[in-house]
């Protein structure tokens, strides 16, 4: 059904590895205690470019796709780390790659990909509507040489550390559209120009260390060339960035799942309760081998979805799947994880909560596991839609 390079990808694994050595579990406890951001790793990361692994060569990339992209982020995570810091460069490049003009593309990307800008944010989400993506508020109106953006978004993540945000806007009103899809419209916006000039940006405190915000646009003026494509079809040219966005997640929950499982493994072997080791009870070692059953299930959904990305597929079903499996799995996994180490999972030093608390994140974003249910519903078993 598919197949990738296997010595290829382990070189990428042993690179990063080699990467994350110099940010241990202390270097990444560290910044979470601190609520801080890993303003080193990103910049090693990047420096070794591994950042740029899917930017053509042309631009100053490595040409590489969606498959070895899903490893780099996977190794970060089963390494300690937390690929949350630096997944939106990944998937927020595909809508300015896949949809941008020959003249944005050779201005933004040979800088993004040797660490000059970075392209960290999309703004979709809004208060009031949520995934309900084609009910978006936010509009951009064209005036002259320029677009007059109004409106709020929420849960906008890495502003303080991005040059540059992808912005879906409505272009159209909502009852002027023959499709509930149509009118909307992708921008890039220069975030160091905007910020303070319409641009608010409110952060917001969160039980993950993740830099997220939410933002107000009050008669923002952008340049017309800051449109990506067509006017109109930003909804279209964004699902393709969904798409592998949810493809990456999943190989992030696929990496913290085998950080728990190593790290449940280990302890079970070494810690001693009553004169044996707890590992050697199967009411201890089920349960973890349970887990790495269903992260190993889930991982072969990442590679059917990364396979029908890179070969130009549609990837939407596969890419859903593996998300909801990967996050379903990792969950299960940091469950028994903290279970196995009882009092001392709750202990900062041990890492398994700092952990537990970022890989539940992804069962609620960047899509909920109901709605990938419903999704699945719909569109594969053909049953009516739920909303």
């Amino acid at each position: 059904m598919f197949s990738h390079d296997s010595e290829a990808l382990d070189a990428i694994r042993d690179g990063v590895r080699g990467l994350c050595a110099n940010f241990d579990e202390a270097y990444w406890r560290a910044v979470d205690e601190r609520k801080g951001f890993p303003e080193e790793f990103v910049s090693a990361l990047t420096e070794a470019g591994w950042l740029a692994a899917m930017i053509p060569e042309e631009y100053g990339g490595s040409g590489l796709g969606l498959t070895e992209a899903s490893v780099i982020l996977e190794e970060v995570n089963r390494c300690g780390g937390n690929s949350g810091t630096v997944h939106g460069q990944m998937y927020n490049m595909f809508t300015l790659l896949r949809h941008g003009s020959e003249a944005q593309k050779r201005e933004y990307l040979p800088k993004i990909a040797a660490g000059e800008l970075r392209l960290q944010s999309m703004g979709v989400t809004e208060p009031t509507t949520g995934t309900d993506t084609t009910k978006i508020k936010t509009t951009a109106v064209r005036k002259g040489d320029k677009y007059v953006i109004n409106g709020q978004k929420v849960w906008i993540s890495r502003i303080q550390h991005s040059d540059l945000m992808i912005l879906l806007a409505r272009t159209t009103p909502l009852e002027q559209v023959e499709r509930k899809s149509l009118g909307m419209s992708i921008f890039l916006v220069d975030l160091h120009q905007a910020i303070g000039n319409g641009l608010t940006v409110q952060p917001i405190a969160n039980m993950v260390n993740h830099e997220t915000n939410e933002l107000f646009f009050d008669n923002l003026e952008i340049p017309a060339d800051s449109l990506i494509g067509e006017e109109g079809m930003g909804f279209r040219y964004i699902l393709d960035g969904l798409n592998a966005e949810r493809t990456l997640i999943a190989a992030e929950c696929i990496g913290d799942g085998r950080w728990f499982i190593e790290k449940a493994s280990r302890y079970a072997c070494d810690r001693e309760v009553f004169g044996r080791p707890i590992g050697k009870n199967q009411g201890v070692q089920f349960p973890i081998a349970q887990a790495h059953i269903e992260v190993e299930a889930a991982d072969l959904m990442r590679w059917r979805a990364c396979h029908e990305y890179d070969s130009g597929q549609h990837a939407g079903a596969s890419a859903n799947m593996a998300k909801y499996l990967a996050a379903e799995a990792s969950w299960k996994a940091a469950n028994v994880c903290l279970q196995t180490h009882g009092g001392f999972g709750f202990a900062a030093e041990y890492d398994v909560e700092r952990k537990f608390r970022e890989t539940r994140l992804y069962q609620v974003a960047p899509i909920s596991t109901n709605l990938i249910l419903s999704y699945v519903a719909e569109h594969l078993l053909e049953m009516p839609r739920s909303f």
